[in-house]
């Protein structure tokens, strides 16, 4: 059995399976604030977007009851405008609440 050709492999002794460095060290704690607070914001954005197509869908509803508008079509686009918005606001709201539930179930 010929083991000259060992040599090759001397330069793997730096490679490890196992890493000495923790992965997450190179995450700030800033970057973490930040991220949490612009996904807080675009949350918040999202409610109050909500709320501005419902005000609108409430507008033309008015305008339309009053006569002031006689365009059934503005009333349905505003009114469908502020279901899906909403419809979509409570299924972020749900997907964050899941979440929140998994992370509280988590045994360590």
């Amino acid at each position: 059995m010929d083991i000259t050709n060992i040599s090759a492999i001397n330069g793997l002794e730096s490679v490890s399976r196992y890493t000495t460095t923790n992965p997450l060290s190179k995450m700030s704690g800033s970057a973490n604030t930040t991220s949490f607070d612009s996904l807080l914001n675009s949350a918040m954005k999202l409610v109050n977007q909500t709320e501005e197509y419902s005000n609108a869908a409430e507008e033309q509803e008015i305008k339309y009851a009053t006569g002031e508008s006689d365009s059934l079509h503005d009333l349905m686009i505003a009114q469908q405008k502020a279901n899906v918005s909403l419809q979509y606001t409570v299924a972020v709201k749900n997907t964050v609440v899941e979440a929140y539930r998994t992370l509280m179930n988590m045994q360590f």
